[in-house]
């Protein structure tokens, strides 16, 4: 099986020098548990291109081009060379995600940097242009913000506590301290949080997810012809931190926090449709799981083939969590963190019984085979050295 590979080249202090190729197992199998090779580039590029997102129906693949703040279409030549299509296309500070809606219309680029969400048009070649940079978030914490005392249907005080007790004394520091109370006061300087966003997702009805990590919201958006309208915001838990999605099968969308280690589940209300303004609320929620320490970051979330299980990745400890799905899809329960193979597991894609984790302060990609009756990983299948990698991306 072929994967294409982002990473990061000298522009972000990294070794790669473009778009990689990985090979796991033989080129044309179906299923990724096979030996792993690094083939060299299937494109060079003018700076870091750290995610990688293919075009639905044209041979095209978009590279967030991270440090220069650009996104640029590269399209296929061959069985796994790819060339510029176009030039690069301004998007925002240090660009990190790229999703391409279901028609192949247009794009929406998310910004860590300076928190933009901007959606370019695609032509019918899939060449981007015309970026339009949605409305900015704003901190439901900030001074004029009253702070919640629940996210959706779940009292997370009361949520806090109780997790806690289930935790015991061993692990009971590594529970987020949402019922804690906050400081007193804060400076002006300390209560300014930059908007970050990191990722964006399509759901049924024409909506658009986005993450802010800095804010600690999830964004609902319905596309326009002059770009994105707000529909609604939905807020976690202030240093959550949310950064990636996954929709379900069931309809819940699900999302891992960064900071705080955890994954919650979002979905609309029945009553209303999934459309609707004010119709999303968290239901559902958990840590990753004991063992994960206080520094450590998240990073993707992958769910199985079946949707029965979620794997998060996590550095520093680096792991990958693992999260079982139950009930209609809004209960969530860690069962296992197991060694992720590599440094820095930054992303990670499970191709039914095989995880393969991209570790990118390691210089190299591990494959992780999968018990299919618990869902838990077990060691390390295979490896390979692959500069600096950040990103893999099944080639069709």
């Amino acid at each position: 099986m072929r994967f294409l590979l982002g990473g990061y080249t000298a522009d972000m202090d990294g070794n790669a020098s473009g778009i990689g190729l990985l090979l796991a197992g033989a080129a044309d199998d179906a299923l990724a548990g096979g030996p792993l090779g690094f083939a060299g580039d299937a494109a060079l590029t003018s700076g870091s291109p750290s995610w990688l997102t293919p075009h639905p129906t044209l041979d095209v693949v978009y590279a967030a081009l991270e440090g220069i703040g650009k996104v640029q279409a590269f399209r296929r030549t061959g069985e796994a060379t790819f060339v510029p299509l176009g030039g690069p296309v301004d998007a925002g500070e240090f660009v990190c995600h790229i999703a391409v809606s279901p028609d192949g219309g247009w794009l929406v680029a998310s910004c860590w940097g300076d928190g933009r969400v901007v959606r370019m048009a695609l032509d019918a070649a899939g060449r981007p242009s015309s970026p339009v940079i949605a409305a900015a978030a704003t901190d439901p914490y900030g001074p004029e913000a009253a702070l919640p005392t629940a996210v959706g249907d779940i009292d997370l005080a009361a949520a806090a506590r109780a997790l806690r007790e289930a935790a015991g004394e061993e692990y009971a520091h590594l529970v987020p301290d949402h019922d804690r109370e906050e400081p007193a006061a804060e400076t002006a300087e300390e209560a300014s949080r930059p908007s970050h966003a990191h990722q964006a997702v399509f759901l049924p009805g024409g909506l658009v997810a986005t993450t802010d990590m800095g804010l600690d919201v999830v964004r609902f958006w319905r596309p326009r012809a002059d770009g994105l309208a707000p529909v609604q915001d939905v807020v976690l838990p202030k240093g959550s931190g949310p950064r990636h999605m996954v929709r379900h099968p069931s309809g819940h969308l699900y999302v891992v926090t960064e900071l705080s280690h955890e994954v919650f589940a979002l979905a609309p209300d029945p009553s209303t449709g999934s459309g609707q303004a004010g119709s999303w609320r968290v239901v559902g929620g958990t840590s990753l799981g004991a063992g994960i320490l206080p520094d450590d970051t998240a990073a993707e979330l992958a769910p199985s083939r079946e949707g029965e299980f979620l794997y998060a990745g996590v550095r520093g400890s680096d792991a990958i969590a693992v999260v079982r799905v139950r009930g209609a899809g809004e209960t969530l329960e860690p069962i296992a963190l197991v060694e992720a193979g590599v440094t820095w597991p930054r992303h990670h894609v499970v191709v039914r019984d095989t995880i393969l984790v991209a570790g990118q302060l390691s210089d190299e990609v591990a494959s992780l085979g999968i018990d299919l009756r618990t869902g838990v990983p077990g060691g390390v299948r295979h490896r390979t050295p692959a500069p600096s990698p950040t990103c893999l991306l099944p080639v069709r």
